[in-house]
């Protein structure tokens, strides 16, 4: 891979990551266009590190939530502890009124927010194991993507006509987290895009729009170091020339200052529930994909 095709790679990662546009379909799409080998590109690393890319803008954009929430998901481990502690005190030694109360686990609303992020990530994890090898014969051609295009264009008009809601961390239930992340791992084909599709639903499910858009993008960090996880393996098979190392690393660079950029412009859009421009975007290039599936 050349360094002017790592370099528009990672444009377009971290312009369709946080666009409801699916940087899985674009990737596959202009895999084609610059007619990339993805044997010679190493597989699906190359995919993977243009994600930690835009991963490490989530980090950048919604550092201090991400610090609260790590902080807050430690003393939920340790209050696991406490708890595991003195049941077995209460159980052996303590009798009647000797017995110590349990502490309540979650009592916060950022203590609520990572769990609606475990319960989100469970069904993701699932899905996106079971569809792994789908996804990578998926992006393989372009009718698939094409095909999910249309599918992200149905959900960004669903967005578009969802009415307002007010649900923050304490009202949201832990169904409507496992929703979102089912809908996150379906995601996981070309075409599909996760944030549309995540912030599309959870608006649906009345969440508050600021709120959906911290959600869809701060839930999108298990699932992307997870699958960094799973393509481990693969790395061991990448050119180990200093040129191509260099042009990954210049990608995931420019994967990450776009996709902040872009995170910003989310903010935007979402507030002012400006999505039709995509949906029809989407439209079109799916319609696109399709024909020149069938074209070439």
């Amino acid at each position: 891979m050349s360094l002017l095709e790592a370099i528009i790679m990672g444009l377009v990662q971290g312009l369709a990551e946080f666009l409801p546009i699916s940087s899985s379909g674009h990737l596959a799409i202009f895999k084609h266009i610059l007619n990339i080998d993805l044997e010679s590109s190493g597989g699906m690393v190359f995919d993977v590190m243009l994600h930690f890319g835009t991963l490490v803008a989530i980090f950048i954009a919604f550092w201090k939530d991400i610090k609260k929430l790590v902080v807050e998901g430690v003393c939920i481990i340790g209050d696991c502890f406490i708890n595991l502690a003195r049941y077995f005190q209460n159980a052996i030694f303590a009798k009647g009124s000797e017995k110590k109360e349990y502490k309540k686990i979650v009592d916060t609303a950022y203590r609520k927010f990572v769990m609606l992020v475990i319960v989100s990530t469970i069904p993701t994890g699932i899905i996106g194991i079971l569809l792994k090898d789908i996804v990578e014969k998926a992006s393989a051609t372009l009718i698939v993507p094409g095909i999910c295009l249309l599918i992200t264009a149905g959900l960004l008009i669903v967005a578009d006509r969802a009415k307002d809601g007010t649900k923050r961390p304490n009202q949201i239930t832990y169904k409507e987290a496992g929703i979102v992340g089912i809908v996150q791992g379906i995601a996981t084909l070309p075409g599909i895009s996760r944030s549309g599709s995540t912030i599309a639903t959870s608006l649906k499910l009345g969440f508050d729009k600021n709120f959906a858009v911290k959600y869809s993008f701060i839930m999108s960090i298990p699932a992307v170091l997870g699958a960094a996880l799973l393509e481990i393996k693969d790395f061991a098979n990448i050119s180990t020339e200093p040129t191509i190392l260099v042009n990954y690393a210049i990608g995931t660079i420019v994967a990450a200052v776009v996709g902040y950029i872009c995170i910003k412009t989310m903010l935007v859009v979402v507030r002012g529930k400006k999505f039709k421009g995509f949906a029809y975007y989407c439209f079109v290039v799916g319609m696109i994909a399709i024909v020149w599936n069938f074209i070439i």
